[in-house]
């Protein structure tokens, strides 16, 4: 499964390129792609899947019996923090050809510097006075951000801060006459003319890799929040309970806010409920009422380094099971109930868990569960994986942690949400 995992980060650098991987896996495992723009023809015991912008997927199964049905939902993230190429992406300077890029989320620049870094995302192009959508990856070293010598910036171990505009321009040819158009159509096998437009990004060409004694950790790009993305999709695929519409969400833009037609912030999640229970003949407000999401995005694992930056007591570790968060401010969903129940399930499994909270005087980040749950209010949970270097272009995770998450999910999605004169079991 490990390998599995890994394999997935690797294939899907941007949000467009991990829709796609997941939809071939879907498909591989007999999942039928359904349109929006077309009614829903659903049948019991049926699996399914929708995407929408190409970058953000829902999938479902139906359960073939649903006597007393209920939902269950993961929701994850398919974007991460890194740096976008702008329209107008060639700045010439002097004998230097430079990518014009802007940050997207909220990265830590300076891990970016020095290393080599490709391209992908899609390239939207004409053919016959019509568009159509290229995935593109490159998958070669594109670009490289050189950092200042140190017998030039005194300052350069001095906690330095950077300017996006000025400091993180990548290099990429001395060739005054690259062109970026050139270099796609050779690699699309297309022509230059074509290409209307564009959402590329770069990425660290390193491989995805195990380390350490037996290989208890893993190292890669785009960990937060991929690791969570395939191990609910590798819980979820083949997972069934005949009384549940087991539910599979992995949105786009979680890092910038979700506020987009294919974020969480979206009506995406809802309509699709909508459409379930429209063509299944189901009462939409009964569902959600009997409904349970795990919302699964990464939490920081206790710093080697910096131990004081962590809560006293809530403070997970690599390999010591999955992460539930909590926040009194509500940035988590977690609250008494959701956790209580999460945690007899676990308990049953003998699946190991812990628990995170920031110190609080420092803020943390938030995530998508409370966002969707403006559109979709239901009992929710916040969970993760712990992890290192969280938004650095090259993060660490417990290797071990894995597989605790995918069946944590499978028991999830196998148990049943039961609600009953204010009483509750999973």
């Amino acid at each position: 499964m490990l390998n599995k995992v890994l394999n997935f980060i690797e294939k899907s650098p941007t949000a467009f390129n991990a829709v796609d991987t997941i939809s071939d896996y879907l498909e591989e495992n007999d999942y039928l792609e359904l349109n929006e723009g077309q009614e829903f023809k659903l049948k019991k015991g049926g699996k399914y899947y929708v995407c929408r912008n190409g970058s953000s997927i829902i999938a479902f199964n139906v359960g073939k019996k649903l006597n007393d049905v209920s939902l269950h939902l993961t929701s994850s993230h398919t974007d991460c923090p890194c740096l976008k190429l702008k329209p107008q992406a060639m700045i010439k300077k002097g004998d230097s050809v430079q990518l014009n890029v802007e940050i997207y989320g909220g990265i830590l620049m300076s891990p970016w510097f020095d290393r080599p870094l490709a391209l992908a995302g899609r390239v939207i192009v004409k053919d016959d006075d019509k568009l159509k959508i290229e995935l593109f990856d490159s998958k070669e070293a594109f670009a490289l951000i050189p950092s200042v010598a140190p017998h030039m910036n005194r300052a350069a171990n001095d906690g330095i801060k950077y300017n996006p505009q000025v400091d993180l321009l990548p290099l990429v040819s001395l060739n005054k006459n690259f062109s970026l158009e050139d270099y796609l159509a050779k690699k699309l096998d297309i022509s230059k003319d074509s290409i209307m437009s564009f959402d590329l990004y770069l990425y660290p060409l390193m491989s995805a890799l195990k380390w350490g004694e037996d290989g208890e950790f893993i190292s890669s790009y785009h960990l937060d929040d991929l690791e969570c993305s395939i191990t609910t999709l590798l819980g979820f695929v083949n997972t069934f309970n005949d009384d549940n519409i087991n539910i599979y969400a992995s949105f786009d833009n979680e890092e910038v806010g979700s506020l987009t037609r294919q974020g969480a912030d979206s009506d995406f999640l809802q309509l699709v409920i909508k459409r379930i229970c429209q063509s299944l003949k189901l009462d939409y407000h009964s569902l959600l009422y009997k409904s349970m999401n795990l919302s699964c995005d990464n939490a920081h694992a206790l710093h080697p380094n910096h131990p004081e930056l962590a809560d006293p007591l809530n403070k997970p570790e690599l390999n010591k099971g999955l992460v539930i968060k909590y926040n009194a401010n509500q940035s988590y969903t977690s609250d008494a109930l959701g956790f209580a129940l999460f945690k007899d399930l676990l308990d049953k499994k003998g699946l190991l868990y812990q628990v995170f909270t920031n110190r609080s005087d420092i803020r943390g980040g938030s995530t998508l569960g409370n966002i969707s749950n403006s559109h979709v209010s239901i009992l929710s949970l916040d969970i993760g994986l712990a992890q290192l270097a969280m938004h650095s272009p090259y993060e660490t995770a417990g290797s071990k942690d894995v597989e605790t998450m995918i069946n944590a999910v499978k028991c999830f999605y196998e148990a049943h949400l039961s609600i009953d004169d204010n009483k509750y079991s999973l």
